[in-house]
């Protein structure tokens, strides 16, 4: 069974988009085809990575480790160097608490807000914790922060504990990071090679909390090697890049389950960070079913016709146990014996119908199940479809120069400061 599966259908025979799009179609199959033939350095890797399985026994043996000596695996990371395993790890369902058997907590530290960080700060044991500290560059300055803040328990650690403990993943180590990792005796893991952080997904940065969490590394890349660039991908991207040309400036990603939530964030940033140059780029909104449907549904059924639809969804909802009968009773009595799942499902197909009646630009992707091979797969098919948009779009989808700007201000701030 495929893991997953593409419909643009219904947005391909919009009147704002039908003439532009079949050209733009044979456009990216063009462009899928030269990716693979002669990739650029930094989309090598994003290529290579789902079939390559040489790297996971270490990161599982690294992930046993970590289970062994912690009740809770504190991740520190910026964006991508976070987004990604929050989108990996939420597919294992709630947050497990510390002290279960061989299931630590995995926390996400991903922002200096100081009062979740000296709350953190406030109860984290090191006798009993990991850090894991990713920066692509090492020098990412609140990544550093978060680690200046909480390192100071673990330094009064044994060495061979604190090693054990703290470890930093970067691709620089003369970095500031690589330096304070080797000054106090942390471990120094390598980042790969070339690979943007929005971009890193479904290596270490990503696989390692996704190990962490129980989920299967393997069954992962898997789902990642089975798509095909010139196959959903070009077609998902000739689509976006149509609506942009016809002024559909935003993209609403509306994902119907709980745990798709954090990769429509995710997915956010790499379309934002990758496609937003040159007064081009399309605003990237996350929105969740069925939430959404009484918070935002209103405006993007009655409002500005603006925005392309992304709906995706699990084929049956995602099961769940059958609504009780004899509590179902006058006018719900309808509710009594669905399931859950069921009445999910139909609360999916409801808002995809609604968005075609009233005119809205909608594709529909569908996963059979909810599971590692499908979510590999549909973020393989994200990170595809953005290179061949920004293919189709004339720029590079690597950097972001201008987020470099707030960073040189908010140093300066900070040096400028009695």
């Amino acid at each position: 069974m495929a893991p997953y599966r593409q419909d643009c259908s219904s947005a391909a025979a919009h009147p704002r988009l039908a003439a532009r799009l079949p050209a733009l179609v044979e456009r990216a199959r063009a462009a899928a085809q030269r990716l693979q033939a002669a990739p650029e350095p930094e989309a090598a890797p994003i290529l290579a990575l789902p079939g390559r399985t040489s790297d996971l026994p270490a990161i599982q043996a690294l992930a046993r480790s970590l289970k062994a000596l912690a009740r809770e695996v504190v991740v520190l990371g910026m964006g991508g160097s976070s987004l990604g395993g929050q989108a990996l790890t939420a597919l294992a369902g709630e947050e497990p608490g510390p002290g279960q058997p061989g299931q630590p907590r995995l926390t996400f530290l991903d922002n200096l807000d100081p009062g979740r960080i000296e709350a953190l700060a406030g109860r984290l044991d090191a006798r009993a914790t990991a850090l894991l500290i990713i920066s692509k560059s090492g020098g990412t300055m609140e990544t550093l922060a978060q680690a200046l803040r909480l390192l100071p328990p673990f330094l009064g650690l044994p060495a061979e504990q604190r090693a054990a403990r703290v470890l930093a993943l970067t691709e620089n180590q003369d970095s500031a990071l690589g330096r304070l990792a080797r000054r106090h005796g942390l471990t120094l893991l390598a980042h790969e090679p070339q690979l943007g952080g929005r971009f890193t997904v479904l290596s270490s940065v990503g696989l390692i909390p996704a190990a962490l969490a129980g989920l299967d590394i393997g069954a992962l890349r898997a789902g990642a090697a089975a798509v095909e660039a010139s196959g959903a991908p070009a077609e998902g991207a000739a689509l976006a890049v149509a609506a942009m040309q016809a002024g559909l400036s935003q993209q609403v990603l509306f994902v119907y389950a709980d745990r798709l939530l954090p990769l429509a964030r995710w997915w956010r940033q790499l379309w934002a960070e990758s496609l937003g140059k040159g007064g081009l780029g399309q605003t990237p909104v996350p929105a969740l079913g069925a939430v959404d449907q009484h918070s935002q549904l209103q405006l993007y059924l009655d409002g500005p016709a603006d925005k392309l639809f992304t709906l995706v969804r699990v084929a049956d909802g995602g099961g769940g146990a059958t609504l009780s009968r004899d509590l179902a009773e006058g006018d719900i009595a309808w509710l009594g014996g669905r399931r859950l799942g069921a009445l999910f499902a139909a609360q999916g197909l409801a808002t995809r119908d609604s968005l075609q009646d009233a005119g809205r630009p909608l594709r529909e992707i569908v996963l059979p199940r909810l599971d590692a091979e499908s979510l590999g797969a549909l973020l393989q098919h994200f990170l595809i479809e953005t290179l061949l948009a920004a293919a189709l779009l004339g720029i590079s989808p690597f950097g972001q120069p201008a987020v470099e700007d707030g960073k040189r201000r908010t140093r300066a701030l900070l040096e400028a400061a009695p």
